[in-house]
């Protein structure tokens, strides 16, 4: 089977969980030189192989619309050249790494209107400190609630549009050719081999690399924000449980550990873990950001029999240990 992005944070887990169940693993990453845009080269990687699992991407938020032709070019184009090269060769299961950002803010609950798709938080909200997404309809504080695969999609930023845009191109090469996709929604991935001091590192990663440095984690808003960290090794087992027993139709998949954390709860154990400072909470803000993002991971665990190994203390404590 062919890997893209096998050289990344995630894709050398995959590549490792692969090995170990006896796969044999061809890499196409761009540190290795060409990448998925080029059709010459993905014409080469795809022959021959039963299946891809689709890594490569650019990360991060996208938070400039000058950013929009590079998250375009490199994860949408980049999509469509590869499932254009696997019709041509004729591989029919794919697993893409998608991403929970295609739902923007999920879901919240209103006492009076139930579910509803919080709306955009404005500008002048966050400025003046007001964090919480409230009803769309009527105003009133919402309650948060994990979110299902056929919740509304709602990408909010450069990347989380790209990213759903790869669902789609695959799902329609997936129409034309009788192929099989997973579309796996990773959540807030950590542990080993998280890349620190980059512009798309994750939020454990800006808070690790800080406590390296002696500084405190910088907190953004009020720390509130609730998200679902998932462990790597975790997220490479469920990619490599889809790849192995999906075979039919098109099927998106949360891969989370399935209990939501607080961002501020993440760099309060990163601060204990290492012994450093007291995180500062700043009440900075960055738009595009969303609120809270938790997912329900029940349909990856009952169809792919899936469960996160990786308790939330023990992947904290291992990070930490790390040089």
């Amino acid at each position: 089977m062919l890997l893209t992005g096998g050289a990344g944070f995630i894709g050398q887990h995959v590549q490792r969980e692969l090995d170990a169940r006896g796969h044999d693993v061809r890499v196409l990453d761009l540190v290795h030189g060409p990448d998925v845009r080029d059709r010459a080269v993905v014409d080469i990687a795809v022959a021959g192989v039963d299946a891809v699992c689709h890594l490569a991407a650019k990360v991060g938020l996208g938070v400039d619309v000058q950013d929009l032709p590079d998250y375009a070019s490199t994860n949408d184009f980049g999509t469509a050249v590869l499932l254009a090269a696997m019709a041509r060769a004729g591989v029919t299961r794919l697993v893409l790494a998608s991403s929970m950002v295609v739902y923007g803010e999920g879901l919240g609950r209103c006492v009076r209107h139930g579910a509803v798709t919080p709306a955009p938080r404005p500008l002048s909200s966050l400025a003046a400190g007001q964090f919480e997404p409230p009803c769309p309809q009527c105003g009133c504080p919402l309650a948060t609630e994990l979110v299902a695969e056929d919740a509304p999609l709602d990408p909010r930023n450069a990347y989380a549009a790209s990213k759903l845009a790869q669902e789609h191109l695959a799902a329609s090469w997936a129409r034309a050719t009788g192929g099989s996709v997973a579309a796996l929604r990773y959540h807030n991935v950590y542990g080993p081999g998280l890349p620190r001091d980059t512009p798309y590192a994750g939020v454990a990663a800006l808070f690790l690399s800080a406590l390296r440095r002696g500084s405190a984690p910088i907190v953004f808003e009020d720390g509130g924000q609730r998200r679902d960290f998932v462990h790597v090794r975790d997220v490479a087992a469920a990619t490599v449980a889809a790849l192995e027993r999906h075979d039919s139709g098109v099927r998106a998949y949360n891969v989370g550990s399935g209990t939501p954390r607080t961002v501020g709860t993440l760099a309060s154990a990163l601060s204990a873990t290492v012994g450093g400072p007291t995180p500062i909470v700043s009440g900075d803000y960055r738009l595009g950001d969303v609120r809270h993002i938790t997912a329900d991971s029940a349909r990856l665990r009952a169809e792919l029999d899936w469960a996160p190994r990786v308790d939330f203390e023990d992947g904290i404590a291992e990070l930490a240990r790390l040089p």
